[in-house]
């Protein structure tokens, strides 16, 4: 899809035209002069088409809500060859759409510099850590604020990467003080263009291995469950060395209870139900060697149960909580993506592929 690399900004509707063969550096890169900005990617390296369709949780989903909450329409390819624009006059379509995307018209927000970056930690400040993610989750309500933790095994050793982002050259006193007490291993924060700082914000990808996802969906995080999360880290970072891991990781990533309430459409199969908001929980493990390709799948399985355990435990109701499908491992059920929404997704494929031609593409099949 890499010929499909358009950026066209139009002014008069505050929309701009985005290819789908473009990571979303090339498109902040490309809307950074004109002072406006989209909700997309939050590291380097993501690309605007499967993030999109699949939900899209962006460093500016507090304030705007899920990237598809901000898409105004797409140029498909139908499966009988018609290219034809899905918006909201094509209803059905425009819910459930998976296909050859050619085109997303988006809405854009103003964009100034912004504030944040990366600081690493090492095991003897987990704890510490683990306050403050569960604090800035609980206690802070500023839309233009936003963190990711990601506790890490890499190396024989437990860590975190702390990205910390607000929306302004400079955060309002209070904000991050938690974070940025705590000694650090190494520090990366200042005032930047919001291009700069997701292209400072590593990404999960590691070349020359093999990756699996996996995801809990959850109503808060607590003390109980950053405790499990650093307990599942040096687990299974500690068991799989020898089946030729090279990197395990969750990532925390808090959002306000409004996110799926924002946006200029809600009209997406994903997520099935706008209440309550859930709180995804990225499980990543990589590794080597294709001969530990089933270990590790069931690793990330495991381990995803065993977090979901402790949040019903404690009495989070997540049983059958929507899980987001940019992170759910292959073979998941697509009830437990899209609920009660997947019969009009099946209805609309029968529509317009009875032929099951997008059967042969990637993606969630219907």
């Amino acid at each position: 899809m890499y010929r499909f690399s358009e950026v066209t900004y139009h002014a008069d509707s505050q929309t701009v035209d985005i290819g789908p063969g473009l990571i979303w550096d090339d498109v902040y890169t490309a809307l950074e002069p004109l002072g406006v900005n989209v909700v997309g990617g939050r590291v380097t390296g993501v690309g605007v088409a499967g993030f999109s369709l699949g939900g899209g949780y962006s460093w500016l989903s507090n304030q705007y809500g899920l990237t598809v909450d901000n898409i105004e329409a797409f140029e498909l390819v139908l499966p009988n060859g018609t290219v034809t624009t899905v918006d909201s006059g094509t209803p059905d379509l425009f819910f459930s759409l998976k296909g050859i995307v050619t085109k997303f018209t988006m809405k854009t927000y103003p964009q100034s510099q912004v504030w944040g970056g990366l600081i690493t930690f090492t095991a003897d400040q987990l704890s510490k850590v683990n306050d403050a993610t569960v604090n800035f989750s609980t206690n802070i309500v500023d839309p233009k604020a936003a963190i990711i933790t990601t506790y890490n095994f890499l190396l024989g050793e437990p860590g975190v990467s702390q990205l910390i982002f607000y929306d302004a050259p400079t955060p309002p006193a209070g904000i991050f003080d938690d974070f940025l007490a705590i000694p650090f291993f190494t520090k990366d924060i200042s005032t930047r263009s919001f291009l700069s700082l997701v292209q400072s914000s590593p990404a999960n990808a590691t070349s020359n291995t093999r990756a699996a996802f996996n995801t809990v969906s959850l109503l808060q995080y607590t003390p109980n469950i950053m405790k499990a999360i650093v307990n599942e880290s040096i687990f299974w970072g500690t068991q799989l060395s020898l089946a030729s891991a090279t990197f395990i990781s969750y990532d925390v990533e808090p959002f306000l209870p409004a996110i799926f309430q924002q946006g200029t459409d809600l009209t997406s199969a994903y997520p099935p139900s706008r209440a309550p908001t859930l709180l995804p929980l990225n499980v990543y493990f990589a590794w080597e060697l294709p001969v530990f390709d089933a270990l590790m799948r069931n690793a990330t399985r495991l381990s995803a149960q065993q977090l979901t355990n402790v949040a019903l435990a404690e009495g989070q109701d997540i049983a059958d909580a929507a899980l987001y499908g940019n992170y759910a491992i292959d073979g998941t059920p697509l009830e437990r993506i899209f609920g009660n929404n997947l019969g009009t997704m099946k209805a609309t494929k029968a529509k317009y592929d009875p032929d099951n031609v997008m059967g042969l593409a990637g993606g969630w099949k219907l």
